[in-house]
């Protein structure tokens, strides 16, 4: 399923002089150097060039200044819900990146709610992330414990979080989060 935000014509989220779009082809290379410049190892960067194309759907957002330069990016990819009684999809989060001369300016929440829009958008009902538990909330993540999902092993984790974009869709829910198998070598 291509991204919501794909296409000439499409819906284009602005914060400040920073435009958030659907990744394209010739984008590659520069979410590599964003994803490098912005972690600690390539670690991520493979992983994103791990997913891309094998996972439906997939949303892969880039912001761009005012120039044209890629500062950041962000993807969603889905995750299963096993539990005893049924499984079920959501989007997963990770990674979400800004170059760091870029950091601290909005572009991270930009691409974060034009993400979830883009989800929404896919018909995608419920997100999860791994992530900073300072940061996620503001956008209406919760930990996921407190709502019965757990990654890896049972029990609360503060960086485990989830939101749901329609009210009630997690109802009846819950189970171990699993993530498509190119995350086990990050």
């Amino acid at each position: 399923m291509p991204c919501p935000l794909g296409g000439e014509g499409s819906a284009a989220f602005q914060v400040r002089e920073i435009r958030v779009r659907a990744e394209a082809s010739h984008d590659l290379a520069s979410v590599h150097e964003v994803l490098v410049q912005a972690f600690p190892s390539e670690a991520e960067a493979k992983l994103v060039e791990r997913l891309r194309g094998h996972t439906d759907p997939q949303i892969s957002l880039v912001a761009e200044n005012e120039a044209g330069q890629v500062v950041g990016h962000i993807l969603f990819t889905p995750v299963e819900i096993s539990s005893s009684s049924e499984n079920a999809t959501a989007m997963g989060l990770a990674p979400m990146a800004v170059l760091p001369t870029f950091q601290r300016q909005g572009i991270g929440s930009a691409l974060v709610e034009a993400g979830l829009s883009a989800c929404l958008a896919a018909g995608a009902p419920v997100v999860v992330v791994l992530g900073h538990p300072s940061y996620y909330p503001r956008f209406g993540f919760k930990l996921a414990w407190d709502v019965g999902l757990f990654y890896e092993s049972p029990g609360a984790n503060p960086a485990f979080m989830v939101q749901e974009l329609e009210p009630g869709a997690l109802r009846g829910r819950s189970g171990e989060v699993r993530y498509h198998a190119a995350f086990n070598s990050v």
